[in-house]
């Protein structure tokens, strides 16, 4: 591609981002819903047939056609066509897993986690859309439990384990998912009593660039965010203002749009509890955190920034979907449907996943509602 064209393609996905972020952020009139204002102008999740009631925790969209989702029941579906139509691609005899976590480098390579303990912790990956599946990591310590994993490139990525001997576990690979190894504990500070991650929506371990990572804890008697500058071989944990101090509540999901600018999304699961401060920002690295000043008004498990923008962003949960215009500190509810992980693409899509099937593309309709 010439570099006109490059100029070209990026002006187009950030007049896309732009058009999501300004349709999205169009108050509601006078007694209409959040979902009414989103129609009205002409954006909004766009739910897509996957013909299964699976939960799916796990999302991975490559651009506005390609997208991977893993979930319950062993589940991993695989779209070509942007939503359109959805594969089962699930690995042979994986019923019985719950795959939390999925990590795509394009339509044919992705790896997936499943999670739990002993040897239901699994990592498996395909380098032929799903066809055929290999198992390249079984857990056999009875102690662990993984949540999460993230990639920094096609070659290196994490895999986190909530506290072993007192300390958070590293996997790690060199190889795209091929082979992993687990890195030593020295350079982990030592978790609190009763903290671990929350395996919610494959964001409690984010990486931004080719060597920073963060993870998310809950459980303990505060909510941290621990960060590495080297690939998960020292770390650093920071307090954050995000409640926690029981085992359903803290920090749930992350996303770092570079290496210094990030939104933490959280709270308490449970139905019946509130979720004060349910989100927080940094603007060094996560060295700090500050407390949302209008943060989400419920639970968020997950949260992703806007293609190319400097201050948008989605925060989801089972209650319905936030948008922030300012970089986190302020959030505003914008559709009220389910979904449990979000994410987007460098060219200009967003998708969204949660409960009973539900698979969504964030749309901008030419003509107002029902209309592509």
């Amino acid at each position: 591609m010439t570099s006109m064209g490059k100029t070209r393609r990026m002006m187009s996905v950030g007049m896309i981002g732009a058009a999501l972020t300004l349709t999205l952020a169009a108050p509601a009139r006078a007694g209409e819903t959040p979902a009414a204002a989103t129609d009205r102008n002409a954006a909004g999740w766009e739910l897509t047939p996957t013909g299964t009631d699976a939960r799916f925790r796990g999302l991975a969209p490559v651009d506005r056609r390609t997208a991977w989702a893993a979930g319950s029941k062993g589940t991993v579906l695989r779209t070509t066509d942007g939503g359109r139509s959805w594969r089962d691609v699930s690995p042979p005899g994986a019923g019985e897993l719950e795959f939390r976590d999925v990590e795509a480098f394009d339509a044919r390579r992705a790896v997936v986690l499943a999670i739990g303990e002993g040897e239901a912790s699994r990592v498996l990956r395909t380098e032929d859309g799903g066809a055929t599946w290999t198992e390249s990591f079984r857990n056999t310590d009875p102690r662990a439990f993984y949540d999460c994993m993230t990639f920094f490139d096609r070659r290196h990525g994490l895999a986190m384990s909530d506290p072993v001997d007192g300390k958070y576990r590293i996997l790690s690979t060199r190889d795209g998912g091929r082979s992993w190894e687990v890195l030593p504990s020295a350079g982990m500070p030592d978790a609190l009593p009763g903290e671990a991650g929350f395996a919610a929506s494959g964001q409690c371990l984010v990486s931004a660039g080719s060597r920073d990572v963060w993870l998310a804890t809950g459980g303990g008697a505060t909510a941290r965010v621990l960060h590495s500058a080297d690939r998960g071989l020292t770390w650093t944990a920071t307090v954050s203002p995000i409640p926690a101090g029981d085992p359903a509540r803290g920090v749930f999901g992350l996303a770092f749009r570079d290496r210094t600018h990030g939104i933490a999304v959280g709270g308490d699961y449970r139905k019946d509890q509130p979720s004060p401060r349910a989100g927080a920002v940094t603007g060094d690295g996560g060295r700090t955190w500050r407390a949302s000043a209008t943060p989400p008004p419920a639970y968020r498990s997950g949260v992703a920034w806007l293609p190319h923008s400097r201050n948008a962003a989605l925060a989801v949960g089972p209650t319905g979907t936030d948008l922030t215009t300012d970089g986190g500190r302020t959030w505003r509810t914008v559709d009220t449907g389910s979904y449990d992980t979000v994410d987007c693409t460098a060219d200009g899509s967003c998708w969204a996943a949660g409960e009973k099937g539900r698979i969504a593309r964030l749309s901008v309709r030419k003509g107002g509602p029902g209309t592509a």
